[in-house]
């Protein structure tokens, strides 16, 4: 055991070369780290290599220290070699960003194609907000005679126009969009909701059709001109040619066209934005139509639309949505006060809220929910009633004529509006025992006349106070409505008023027409002569004439 112990405490000795050497631990005085020797050059060693290295077979001869390249060759060769680098760097980049552009192309247009899917969020959200069933559940509580018609153009049957539907706010047209959509679980259509800033329309357009105006690309990082550099309109455009291409591949593969709703096209403003964006929109419905390629459909309360369409429209079609008629208006009511209450709803109370509110589904749908149906029926004519008085209520003959502007058009709202109370005491029959209310109406050209005013009957409508329909029609926006105006116009002295108001807006109209002359510094018994001057436009003119003097009598 001692002897082992031994052993690993010696150390340890190796022999290499015939030189000893040493493993483990060193004595003290020699621990301390010597450099190895240079070797000096020697003439005769290296005339031994040498002589060695050619006798080898096949060896060449080793330069010699006057036969090294040139400073130039060396400057060639580096410029040569740095060429070749930046040659094939550049190659890898640029085949690089190509393969980057097409591949990002190809996925933004399987992105648009897969928002034509089975499956919209729109769908979902109606479910909720619109209270239209899914597939499992029943069908929507009422059943229109336009949704036939729509179900058609929803699932690709009818194609080469483009559709126009208009109705005033809560007749259940965009109920029935979602309706047809449900039907065929949104397979080819696509539903985005208008805006009256560009910005706002852009995004939504984009989110619609899972389109990223390119703000996702990279090569935008490195060009001058960044990608959200534009216009957007611009963008609206660009995002409509991707459209065009997943179109064509679409019709090429199931022979349909793709469709595009946008709803609530009246939230666009009336100047030249909004102009030039309903241009971009029916050059490429007008175009898709006429291919085959997007059905497009606009979906709109305000007539102005249908004014700016009519221009350029050669394959438009309009769509009227009214209210429901009596005879349908009763059992949906009947059916939806079931569903919700469990309660059957006797005859004579049904009628008497048609007569209230009439066939319009919001107020039908409002009135259902509510537990005394006759009280909700007068709080939304109070409530239309209210709205129009403070539109449009009248000062009468103390007016000031700061305000004279405002009352002009408040005024024309009164005598139109008492224009339709006239006139439905002149018709044969206001009510229909199978359709139901028939609210007076006149021409648009004729309502113009009875205001005086040409520029106001389009505001009415988009204030829902009137209601210009799409023939052309101008009458109260609902029955709630006309009941308002009803019982306005048979307020005690309202006429007198209206008429007080009609003056005292003449007056001040004719104040200013008129111009005052003063004559100063006259001398005493002089006067003035105004004559007008023949041959000069009927101009006035004004001679001064001062008193003779009278002679003095002789004394």
């Amino acid at each position: 055991m001692f002897t082992r112990l031994g052993a690993r405490l010696l150390p340890l000795r190796s022999t290499v070369s015939g030189h000893t050497v040493r493993f483990g631990p060193q004595p003290r005085h020699q621990r301390h780290l010597r450099p190895p020797p240079r070797r000096g050059f020697s003439s005769t060693r290296r005339a031994y290599q040498e002589e060695a290295y050619k006798s080898q077979p096949g060896a060449e001869e080793p330069p010699k220290p006057g036969d090294a390249p040139s400073l130039f060759s060396k400057a060639v060769e580096a410029a040569v070699t740095t060429f070749a680098s930046v040659l094939v760097l550049g190659i890898g980049f640029a085949a690089t960003g190509y393969l980057y552009h097409r591949s990002y192309k190809h996925i933004q247009l399987r992105k648009i194609a897969n928002a034509f899917e089975p499956g919209d969020p729109v769908l979902d959200l109606a479910a909720f907000g619109k209270e239209i069933p899914a597939p499992p559940l029943p069908q929507h509580w009422v059943q229109r005679e336009e949704q036939t018609k729509i179900d058609a153009i929803i699932d690709g049957s009818e194609k080469g126009h483009y559709y126009l539907i208009m109705g005033d706010k809560g007749c259940g047209k965009s109920s029935m969009l979602l309706d047809a959509m449900r039907k065929i679980d949104g397979i080819g259509c696509s539903m985005f909701e208008a805006h009256s800033d560009l910005e706002l329309f852009r995004i939504r357009l984009g989110k619609a059709l899972d389109y990223e105006f390119h703000e996702d690309y990279i090569g935008g990082y490195f060009s001058e001109k960044g990608p959200r550099d534009t216009t957007a309109l611009l963008d609206i455009e660009r995002a409509l040619n991707k459209l065009e291409k997943v179109a064509l591949r679409h019709r090429e593969k199931k022979g349909k066209p793709l469709i595009l709703i946008l709803n609530q096209m009246h939230l666009i403003r009336d100047d030249e934005d909004g102009r030039d964006l309903l241009e971009l929109l029916q050059q490429r419905a007008e175009q898709w139509a006429a291919a085959n390629l997007v059905t497009m459909i606009f979906n709109s309360d305000d007539f102005w639309v249908l004014e700016r369409f009519k221009q350029l429209a050669t394959r438009m079609e309009v769509i009227p949505v009214g209210d429901l008629p009596k005879q349908q208006a009763l059992p949906a009511l009947q059916r939806y006060r079931y569903r919700h209450f469990r309660e059957m709803v006797d005859q004579e109370t049904l009628e008497e809220i048609y007569n209230r509110v009439g066939g319009r589904l919001s107020f039908l749908n409002r009135v259902a929910k509510s537990h005394d149906m006759l009280a909700t029926c007068d709080k939304i004519k109070e409530t239309e009633k209210t709205w129009f008085l403070n539109q449009c209520w009248i000062l009468g003959s103390e007016m000031d004529d700061d305000v004279m502007d405002q009352q002009k058009w408040a005024s024309a709202s009164m005598v139109l509006a008492q224009a339709l109370v006239d006139k439905e005491q002149e018709m044969e029959s206001a009510y229909h025992e199978e359709h139901g209310h028939i609210l007076p109406s006149f021409p648009m050209h004729k309502a113009q006349q009875i205001m005086t005013r040409s520029d106001f009957i389009r505001e009415l409508d988009r204030l829902n106070l009137f209601t210009i329909t799409s023939a052309a029609e101008v009458r109260a926006s609902s029955v709630p409505m006309h009941r308002a105006f009803k019982e306005i116009c048979a307020e005690p002295g309202f006429r007198q008023f209206l008429e007080d108001t009609l003056q005292r807006i003449s007056d001040i109209e004719s104040l200013g027409r008129t111009r005052e002359l003063v004559a100063k510094d006259l001398v005493l018994g002089g006067t003035y002569e105004i004559q007008t001057t023949p041959g000069r436009n009927g101009k006035v003119e004004v001679t001064l004439k001062q008193k003779e003097e009278e002679e003095s009598d002789d004394s």
